[in-house]
């Protein structure tokens, strides 16, 4: 797996200070995605244990609510083995605190069976439409997207949003 950056300090992709990794490969290509430059699978840095040990690294912190993962598309076959690496060993570290995705593909067709799901949080799930953008949502783009709490629908079987 590759990724295209780390922000330390993100305050734009999920609730308070985070630390967001964006992961680089996407073949949805929606019409003005707002981070086109992750689309390359050959694009980026190799997902190495350095980069692992960073995000672990800047994620202890008190002031730091989660861990957020972007794209890119951080649920693609070539990237959900990483993807599960990177939730499963941050909620070993850090049990109390949330980890937020962002996937064009859909929790309930496509996602919901996935390992990765056992340690993500909220799910915002649906590829952005370009014709359904609406800058007043809460961290989606627009309409057709739903931020879902994972852990809640998995338990009662449910999509169950937020």
């Amino acid at each position: 797996m590759r990724y295209n950056k780390i922000r330390k300090m993100d305050i734009a992709n999920g609730p308070g200070v985070r630390v967001s990794i964006f992961e680089q490969g996407c073949t949805f290509n929606c019409k003005n995605c707002f981070n086109p430059e992750t689309h390359d699978f050959n694009g980026g840095k190799e997902f190495d244990e350095n980069a692992m040990n960073r995000i672990i690294e800047l994620c202890d912190d008190e002031n730091i609510k989660g861990l957020s993962i972007l794209g890119g598309e951080p649920m693609h076959p070539k990237n959900i083995e990483g993807t599960t690496k990177i939730a499963k060993t941050f909620k070993e570290k850090f049990p109390n605190k949330d980890i937020w995705v962002w996937s064009g593909f859909k929790f309930d067709t496509d996602l919901k069976d996935k390992e990765v799901m056992k340690y993500i949080d909220v799910l915002v799930d649906g590829q952005y439409v370009d014709a359904l953008r609406n800058p007043s949502l809460k961290w989606k783009g627009s309409s057709n997207q739903r931020v879902i709490d994972v852990k809640k629908s998995l338990a009662d079987g449910k999509i169950n949003l937020l």
